[in-house]
């Protein structure tokens, strides 16, 4: 049997994620990236090629914000946080994921 390989995320989970590491506060692009990675047991990985059009998508439909903030060596970087609609937005995400999750549970469980 091969091994598992670090596998990019599933399409669509994406989203859910960033706003799911948003809800413990905000963070700079690499921070949410690498809060995803470090909560996966290195299980998940993300792309700058995928995180940044994410970000910016969930911006333009104002599930989070972004301001520049000054970092420890002076450069500024851009931060985000999530905003109401985002939490609302993530509670319902959640609440999908999980009656998919089941659903498909129930088919590997009886195959």
């Amino acid at each position: 049997m091969k091994k598992a390989k670090k596998k990019d995320l599933l399409l669509g989970t994406l989203d859910l994620l960033i706003l799911r590491v948003l809800n413990s506060g905000e963070k700079y692009g690499y921070g949410i990236a690498k809060s995803i990675q470090v909560l996966s047991s290195d299980a998940l990985s993300v792309q700058k090629g995928s995180l940044y059009p994410a970000l910016h998508r969930l911006e333009n439909e104002g599930f989070i914000k972004a301001k520049w903030k000054t970092g420890d060596s002076d450069k500024p970087m851009k931060v985000y946080a999530l905003t109401s609609a985002g939490k609302k937005q993530m509670e319902a995400e959640i609440a999908h994921w999980e009656a998919a999750s089941s659903a498909i549970n129930l088919v590997i469980k009886k195959t």
